[in-house]
């Protein structure tokens, strides 16, 4: 059985009188893909940011392959094996899919960036970079700029710079959002690839690309985790479809 490796007890965050994290507990197990799900306004990303490090909780812990990681910052936790990717992509457009994953190896190997200009044509970060680009689908695209690249080769891109990082925790804010039917089930099939792994953390409202990758599934309603268990709990989860789901699954 998967050991745990990221473990949340009773995480609370309140912007004034809003109460946006309700006393969360999550388990997250080594190797698995785990969705957070839940409408809008649920508070996901004011969680997978406490998870990173980007905010800090008002009260409640947060563990990581067994070390208290509750008040480090999201460098300190990047360093540990966290990387994030967010709803809105992160890239250097000015620069290509290729020096975009040579940043990210860099940064990984603690590198200053301002010896970037020699250390472009290093083969000790190409061959890596070219070996990331290869693995999400990207090869052919390495010289063209990031701005220049689909909206969906530049998810793929935030993706490989993540995975440069050598996480052993990838967070997965809406991957698929704003991709059309075929970008969509490109990224479904780049994630799949990953599944096992890597452990992933999957925040995303596409529920078809949430069915097909989720290993288990937590509910978000309000702040407050209503449900954990594999797709086919979920779905058959009375609660879950009159607060969450509803039609959307039935259909």
């Amino acid at each position: 059985m998967n050991r745990t490796l990221l473990e949340v007890r009773g995480l609370r965050k309140s912007f004034g009188a809003l109460l946006a994290s309700d006393d969360v507990d999550l388990e997250i197990l080594e190797g698995e893909t785990h969705a957070i799900i839940g409408p809008n306004g649920a508070g996901k990303t004011t969680l997978i940011s406490q998870l990173a490090g980007n905010l800090l909780p008002d009260r409640g812990r947060v563990r990581f392959a067994g070390e208290d990681i509750t008040a480090l910052s999201a460098p300190a936790r990047a360093r540990r094996g966290f990387a994030r990717s967010f709803q809105i992509t992160s890239i250097y457009p000015d620069f290509t899919a290729l020096e975009n994953v040579m940043l990210a190896v860099q940064a990984h190997a603690g590198s200053s960036f301002r010896f970037w200009r020699p250390a472009r044509e290093e083969a000790s970060l190409r061959s890596p970079a070219s070996a990331i680009l290869e693995e999400v689908g990207l090869s052919g695209r390495g010289d063209v700029l990031a701005a220049n690249l689909a909206h969906g080769e530049q998810r793929a891109l935030e993706i490989a710079t993540a995975l440069a990082t050598r996480p052993r925790l990838l967070l997965l804010d809406e991957p698929v959002a704003g991709m059309g039917v075929e970008e969509t089930q490109r990224m479904i099939a780049l994630l799949s690839s990953l599944k096992g792994g890597k452990t992933l953390i999957l925040v995303e409202h596409d529920m078809d690309a949430v069915f097909s990758l989720a290993d288990r599934i937590s509910v978000l309603v309000y702040g407050r985790i209503i449900a954990t268990g594999r797709p086919e709990e979920i779905r058959a989860n009375s609660e879950v479809r009159r607060a969450y789901l509803g039609e959307e699954v039935a259909a």
